[in-house]
């Protein structure tokens, strides 16, 4: 049994690959701005849908995002090129899910891709009748890249519970 399992969890565990996702989306001219590249927000939406694809496919269960980490744009999509988003689960915690999206940009016409944004999502499972959070399977993390990236997440959630305590006591933390 991994460190990121428990014998408490409800279910089978599922392993990273079983729920990681793959979108592509073409950037036309209504979701553009001025500057003639995709608006953050529009990449900030389809980032939470593949993000909430993971979550759904780990947990089979309704989801809702409970946080955004990290959000980071390093370069345009322009409009005519390719979103490619990469999305897989980081860290499972009682309820909540941590995702990991990357995003690439491709030039169709020479096929040149570059990272374009990466974000942190945090989903958390409801039951579907009381509408409350509720328990998900445990993450089996099968290499030592997944183990890394559940250390590093392991890290961000508490970096996330210390921003949120801070804000709710009315502390600015960075």
């Amino acid at each position: 049994m991994t460190a990121a399992q428990s014998p408490e969890r409800p279910g089978p565990g599922r392993r990273v690959r079983d729920s990681a996702t793959e979108m592509a989306q073409l950037v036309l001219p209504h979701e553009a701005n001025v500057h003639g590249s995709v608006l953050g927000g529009t990449v900030m939406h389809w980032i939470d849908l593949a993000a909430a694809v993971v979550a759904n496919r780990h947990c089979r269960r309704p989801v809702v995002t409970a946080a955004i980490d990290e959000m980071s744009f390093l370069a345009p999509i322009d409009v005519g090129q390719l979103a490619l988003l990469h999305a897989r689960i980081t860290l499972v915690d009682r309820s909540s899910m941590e995702i990991r999206v990357d995003v690439e940009s491709e030039d169709l016409l020479s096929g040149e891709r570059r990272k374009t944004s990466t974000a942190f999502v945090t989903f958390v499972a409801i039951d579907p009748v009381t509408r409350r959070p509720t328990e998900v399977p445990e993450l089996i993390l099968s290499n030592d890249e997944e183990r890394a990236e559940h250390a590093r997440a392991l890290e961000r959630r508490a970096q996330r519970l210390a921003r949120r305590k801070a804000a709710r006591s009315g502390v600015n933390t960075p």
